[in-house]
């Protein structure tokens, strides 16, 4: 069974960077062919995808998001990291980590996400 738990701080001040941390359990995330993503949620609004990392370290990102997002991975702690740096209010949401396989687009494992909300 897979489980992935996120983690991180609930509150984050604007300007400053946002980093949520998702542990993996029941499945290695170097094994193939997973897409380990992050989605976030604004109040309001329909799911975002922010971007993902293969069970091969390869990373990609949402254009909008790309010049201020950053995932990477330990492998050694079976975990994959989200940093979102200058961080406004518009990234208020529900950060959620999945699992994808074989780039579907579809998730077939997700944490139960966490509120962040930003303060200014």
């Amino acid at each position: 069974q897979v489980q992935l738990q996120e983690s991180g701080p609930g509150l984050v001040e604007a300007s400053q960077a946002l980093s949520l941390t998702c542990t993996v359990s029941g499945v290695s995330i170097t094994t193939g062919y997973a897409y380990w993503s992050w989605i976030r949620q604004p109040p309001g609004k329909g799911l975002e995808w922010i971007g993902y990392i293969t069970y091969s370290g390869d990373t990609e990102y949402s254009p909008s998001l790309k010049s201020r997002t950053s995932i990477s991975r330990d492998t050694s702690k079976n975990q994959f990291t989200l940093q979102v740096t200058s961080v406004t209010p518009e990234d208020a949401a529900v950060y959620y980590c999945a699992r994808d396989v074989l780039n579907r687009w579809w998730y077939d494992s997700w944490g139960r996400g966490t509120q962040v909300t930003v303060s200014s």
